[in-house]
């Protein structure tokens, strides 16, 4: 562990002088499009300008987070099966929103989610709510990854104290920051598109490495991951991580549920499909975003055994970051200073990219659902309403920034599963209520976003993930008493009752009217007022 250490401290003019050539370049590319965000349309969703290929990379670029490649990379090395679970839910989930969400969606809104939801219901609650579950949806991932960075950084720089490790988390949100207040959704999605074809290369480049040196067999790589592993075999084998009994078995089909059905349901992924000018391409993004999403999570099992093998488990788990850990620590096994410099350029160019995406999606819901249409009752002045949204991400970021640095040192794919729980809980029941339903109310949309929202809510502070265990937020009290640390398999099902029973109690009824004009547009995009 000392030669990796002392070889981090030295690369680090190295990783830092990466690290900015990325920033000022993508800076420059934001503020080139900023030119261009003349309307609320284009500072939203970049004037529906992007093609289905282009959105496609950029959708795979918003969701390939520090989670995917820091947290996923590090549970495979660290768990090996059960590590790799996270990969197969997420790549299994976007076929829902192939299937199912895209087009509609697509169809349907215009900038944020909250126009799907509120379409053929009360304005005002109704958007209002919708807000609420995005910013609260947002803030959640956006602590995720801000505490991806502050893990790397803590690798990198050698960095062991909290305050070192906020400062870090600080900068980073500043820069994210900088990219929404210049570029809007056109300079973020560039930004995303960029980030993505790098970190595909990298991790590209060393999944052949890896398999070159192991005579391209991965049960080589796997066998000798094993025997560096303390759980030996075992490693390779389900039940690891949550093969402990009937709870840890329940935890895993909770987690499970929100991996496949939160994916389609999070705010910043459901805006990218305004970016593109009709259904077809919002159909051909899904394509092009699963397929270099299969690709990159195949090769993040060979990188995960690869740092099994190469770096071992024990020495991932003690390193500062963790789990986290794995892939910048094999990066420097296999090339040296180099290559630990460009892996981690790519991870803080994911960690920017995926929270100013966020940031984006939090601040255009704030400006156009609450500001736009509550306060100013579709009122608002373009204008006005592009200057909330940028306060709004000041504000956002702020608070991401305190969520980062109390979260610092959490594997950054279980904090984002947490979110995902959010997103499927509040968001997904709501959804395909609206779509398909055609008797569902005003009542039943605010019943099922609020109830889904605010029991996952409860759930996760009064569970493992926040208290009560030594990997726990707050290690060092114990408050809980729900036994999960994935809220998804109660809250999930609750929020689809809640949306139910709101609509069967409710005196007031459909608009049959308003669910005909959303049925015939969510099939045809007729009316949408989108190019």
């Amino acid at each position: 562990m000392q030669s990796n250490a002392t070889a981090t401290g030295g690369s680090t003019a190295i990783n830092i002088s990466v690290f900015a050539v990325f920033v000022l370049i993508t800076l420059y590319i934001v503020y080139r499009a900023s030119s261009r965000n003349a309307t609320a349309s284009d500072y939203y969703a970049a004037g529906s300008s992007f093609t289905g290929p282009q959105n496609g990379i950029a959708l795979s670029g918003d969701f390939l987070s520090a989670a995917s490649f820091l947290g996923i990379s590090g549970g495979i090395a660290v768990h090996g099966y059960d590590g790799f679970l996270y990969s197969v839910g997420w790549v299994v989930a976007w076929l829902l929103g192939l299937m199912v969400i895209a087009e509609r969606l697509r169809n349907t809104g215009r900038f944020t989610l909250g126009d799907v939801l509120a379409f053929r219901m009360k304005q005002r609650p109704v958007r209002a709510a919708a807000a609420n579950a995005t910013l609260v949806i947002s803030l959640f991932y956006m602590i995720a990854q801000m505490a991806g960075a502050g893990a790397l950084m803590a690798l990198l720089l050698d960095v062991h104290t909290r305050t070192g490790q906020a400062v870090v988390i600080a900068v980073v949100g500043v820069v994210m920051v900088l990219y929404v207040l210049l570029g809007g959704m056109k300079g973020t999605t560039w930004v995303q598109i960029i980030k993505a074809v790098l970190l595909l290369l990298c991790v590209g480049f060393m999944t052949v490495f890896l398999l070159g040196k192991f005579g391209f067999s991965l049960s080589a790589i796997m066998e000798t991951g094993a025997r560096h592993s303390p759980l030996g075999e075992g490693v390779l084998d389900p039940g690891s991580k949550y093969g402990g009994g009937a709870l840890a078995k329940l935890d895993f089909v909770s987690l499970a549920l929100a991996l496949v059905l939160g994916v389609t349901s999070l705010p910043h992924v459901l805006m990218r499909f305004y970016t593109v000018p009709n259904a077809r391409e919002a159909r051909r993004s899904v394509v092009w975003a699963t397929m270099l999403m299969a690709a990159f999570y195949l090769c993040t099992l060979v990188i995960g055994f690869g740092a099994m093998a190469l770096v071992g488990s024990d020495t991932i788990a003690g390193a500062p970051g963790g789990e986290n850990s794995a892939a910048p620590l094999l990066a420097f096994e296999i090339g040296g200073a180099v290559l630990l410099g460009v892996v981690a350029a790519v991870a803080f160019a994911t960690i920017l990219a995926v929270v100013a995406g966020l940031t984006l999606t939090a601040s255009a819901s704030f400006a156009h659902d609450v500001y736009a249409n509550v306060i100013k009752r579709g009122n608002a002045d373009p204008r006005s309403e592009i200057r909330v949204a940028r306060l709004t991400a000041v504000v956002v970021g702020l608070l991401a920034i305190v969520g980062g640095i109390a979260a610092s040192g959490q594997n950054v794919a279980f904090l984002v599963a947490l979110a995902l729980a959010l997103a499927a809980s509040a968001n997904l029941p709501t959804i395909l209520f609206s779509l398909f339903w055609k008797r569902f109310n005003t009542t039943g949309t605010l019943w099922s976003i609020y109830g889904g929202l605010s029991s996952s809510v409860v759930l996760i502070v009064f569970s493992p993930s926040m208290s009560g265990s030594a990997n726990s937020i707050f290690p060092g009290v114990d408050f809980h008493w729900f036994p999960l640390g994935n809220p998804g398999i109660v809250s999930i099902p609750l929020s689809f009752l809640c949306g139910w029973l709101g609509t069967m109690l409710s005196r007031s009824g459909a608009d049959p009217a308003k669910q005909s004009e959303m049925e015939v547009r969510s099939l045809t995009g007729l009316g949408s007022g989108l190019k």
